[in-house]
C-alpha cells in the first residue's frame, strides 16, 4: 500500500508540473479541495418525561463522511443537578453492552448515585445509534431468536461446529436483509463522534464521563479521538482496546477463561460450604455437568409455555455471575431448584424478547468494530479450543446461536458488511487529562488483565484494582465508589497501585439471600432484562 500511494503522489506532482508549464490559467484553476463542512451541533429541545427527568431528541449525521447528509435521531435524557449552586457541568453515564439503553440506565440508576454526583452534575445519558430508541438494530425477530435459543444445547454434541457456523451465516444474512442501511454506521468511532456533538450541544467544554463494561471502550475511543476534550473519564470493567479491535481472537480467549474461572470458583466455594450452597451433594462440578445434560435431554416446561434446557442454564449463569460472591448462595438455591425441575428457579428463565433487543446490536456492533481474520480453518481451531479450555460454560456459548461477546467469532468472520465506523487505533490519548481505569481481579466478563493493559496503553491512565469477583466496581465497593466519585467531582486521582478489597462476602450459613443494601443480579437479568443497574451502596 505504501508503494501504491507513492506512485499516485508522484503522478499527481507530474500532472501538476505539466499543467503549470502549459497554461497559467489552468494552473490557477488547481485549487485545494474544500474540506467537508463540520457536522451541525444538535439543538436539544427538552421536555418533561416524569420524575424530574427531561428528554429530547438529537439529530446527528448517519455517516460522518457526509456530515451534512442523512441524519439519525438519538434519544437523550438528563436530570438537572440537585444543587444548582454546586453544579460543575454534565456527567455522561454510559452502560454496558453493546446493546443496553443509556436512557434507561440513567433513569434506573439515578437514585442510587452518590449524592455528590447528583448534586454537582446534570446526569445525562442516551441510546447510542442502533440501540433502543435510537433506530434499534433488528436482525433476527423474536420468534426466530426464540427458536434458535430453544434448540441450543448446554452440552453440544461432537458435530456442533458446522451447524453453529451455518446459523451464524443465517444471522448475518438476516442483518443485511433487515438493517443493511444502518449496519456500516453503528461502530464505536461514530458513537464517539456522536458524544462529542452531544457534549457541544450541552454547552460543555470538556467531557465528564462514567462508562462501565462496553461503555469503557466507548470512553476509550472518545479519549483517543479527542484527548484534549477530556475532563474526567472513569472506565469501569475496562477493555483491552487493541485486542478487542485488532486482535479479536486474543480478546475472546481470556473472556472464555475468565467466565469459566468465575464459575469454577463458585463451585469450589459450593463444595467447601455445602450447608450454605445446598447444591451438589459433595460434588458440585459433577452435579453441574449432569444437570446440563439432564436438562438437554428433558427440558423443563416454563410458565409461559416455553422450555428451559442446559443452554438456558448456561445463559443465565453467564450474566448473573457478574454480581460476584453476594449472589453465590442464591446460585446454589437456584441450581438445586433446577435439579428438582422447579421452573421458579431464575436459572430456568429462557431468554426473552428483552434479551433479543440487547443481543441483536451486541453482535452487530462487535462485528463492525472488530476485524477477524477470514481464514475458516483458523476460526474452527479458535472456537473448538475455546470450548475445550472452558468446559463448564464454554461449549454452550461456542456452539450456540449468535448471542453474547464470547461467541461472536462465527458471525463476525463471515460478516459481509462494511466496517466504515470502526476505530482501529491508536489508543494512547496523548495529552489527555488523567483517565481512571478500574478492574476487578475476578471479573468474569472483562478480565482484569484488560484493565491493566488499558491503563498502560493510555498515556495518562491510572489503574484502580478491586480485589473481588464479579463485573465492575462502582456500586459494589464502597472503596471504589468513593474513589470514582472523588475523581469525577474533584479530579482526585487514586494513588498508583491503589486497590480496594471490600467485596460483600457470602454468608457462611443461611439465609441464602443477599445482605440488605445490595441488589441481586437475578432481579436484574433474571426478571427484567432491560435493566442495567450500577448497584446501591450508599
Amino acid at each position: 500500500m505504501k508503494f501504491r500511494r507513492l506512485r499516485l503522489a508522484g503522478a499527481a506532482v507530474g500532472a501538476l508540473a505539466v499543467a503549470w508549464t502549459a497554461s497559467p490559467v489552468s494552473a490557477a484553476a488547481q485549487t485545494t479541495p474544500t474540506p467537508p463542512a463540520a457536522p451541525t451541533v444538535p439543538t436539544l429541545t427538552w421536555s418533561d418525561c416524569q420524575d424530574g427527568f427531561q428528554c429530547a431528541n438529537a439529530q446527528v449525521p448517519l455517516d460522518y463522511r457526509d456530515p451534512q447528509g442523512r441524519t439519525l435521531t438519538l434519544a437523550v435524557i438528563r436530570k438537572p443537578a440537585a444543587d444548582s449552586s454546586k453544579r460543575k457541568g454534565t456527567l455522561f453515564l454510559q452502560p454496558g453492552g453493546p446493546g443496553n439503553s443509556g436512557v434507561d440506565f440513567v433513569r434506573n440508576n439515578y437514585a442510587d448515585l452518590p449524592a455528590a454526583l447528583r448534586d454537582d452534575f446534570d446526569v445525562f445519558g442516551y441510546d447510542v445509534r442502533g440501540v433502543g430508541r435510537s433506530s434499534q438494530v433488528v436482525c433476527w425477530d423474536d420468534p426466530t431468536y426464540t427458536r434458535a435459543v430453544t434448540a441450543a444445547k448446554g452440552v453440544p454434541g461432537p458435530d456442533a461446529y458446522g451447524p453453529a457456523v451455518q446459523q451464524a451465516a443465517d444471522f448475518d444474512q438476516a442483518c443485511q436483509n433487515n438493517a443493511g442501511d444502518l449496519l456500516p454506521y453503528v461502530g464505536t468511532q461514530y458513537v464517539a463522534r456522536d458524544i462529542d456533538l452531544l457534549r457541544q450541544a450541552l454547552g460543555e467544554q470538556q467531557l465528564t464521563y462514567y462508562g462501565r463494561s462496553f461503555g469503557s471502550y466507548i470512553g476509550t475511543v472518545y479519549a483517543a479521538m479527542f484527548p484534549k476534550r477530556v475532563r474526567a473519564l472513569a472506565l469501569d470493567g475496562a477493555y483491552d482496546p487493541e485486542h478487542y479491535t485488532n486482535r479479536p481472537y486474543a480478546y475472546d480467549r481470556p473472556q472464555y477463561l475468565a467466565l469459566d474461572g468465575a464459575m469454577g470458583r463458585f463451585l469450589d466455594w459450593c463444595k467447601a460450604d455445602q450447608a450454605t450452597c445446598g447444591f451438589g451433594d459433595g460434588d458440585p462440578r459433577g452435579a453441574f455437568e449432569k444437570l446440563k445434560a439432564d436438562l438437554d435431554a428433558n427440558p423443563v416446561p416454563t410458565a409461559n409455555g416455553g422450555q428451559a434446557n442446559g443452554y438456558t442454564l448456561v445463559y443465565r449463569l453467564m450474566f448473573n455471575i457478574n454480581e460476584g460472591k453476594v449472589i453465590w448462595p442464591s446460585f446454589g438455591e437456584a441450581l438445586r431448584k433446577a435439579q428438582l425441575r422447579d421452573n421458579t428457579s431464575f436459572l430456568l428463565r429462557p431468554p426473552s424478547p428483552a434479551s433479543f433487543d440487547f443481543l441483536n446490536p451486541n453482535v452487530v456492533v462487535e462485528c463492525v468494530d472488530k476485524k477477524y481474520p477470514t481464514d475458516p480453518d483458523l476460526l474452527k481451531r479458535q472456537v473448538t479450543t475455546n470450548a475445550r479450555l472452558a468446559p463448564l460454560l464454554g461449549p454452550a456459548m461456542a456452539y450456540g446461536p449468535p448471542t453474547y461477546d464470547h461467541q461472536h467469532a462465527t458471525a463476525c468472520v463471515q460478516w459481509k458488511g462494511e466496517h466504515t465506523s470502526r476505530y482501529a487505533g491508536n489508543f494512547h490519548a496523548k495529552g489527555s487529562a488523567p483517565i481512571l481505569v478500574i478492574g476487578n481481579t475476578g471479573d468474569p466478563d472483562t478480565p482484569y488483565q484488560d484493565a491493566v493493559a488499558l491503563s498502560r496503553e493510555l498515556d495518562n491512565g491510572r489503574l484502580l484494582t478491586f480485589k473481588a469477583e464479579g463485573h465492575t466496581a462502582f456500586g459494589r465497593s464502597a472503596c471504589a465508589s468513593d474513589a470514582i466519585t472523588n475523581y469525577l467531582v474533584d479530579l482526585k486521582v487514586p494513588a498508583r497501585g491503589a486497590s480496594c478489597a471490600d467485596e460483600t462476602q457470602p454468608p457462611s450459613s443461611t439465609p441464602t439471600v443477599a445482605p440488605p443494601g445490595t441488589t441481586l443480579s437475578e432481579l436484574r437479568n433474571g426478571v427484567n432484562e432491560r435493566v442495567d443497574r450500577i448497584g446501591s451502596l450508599r
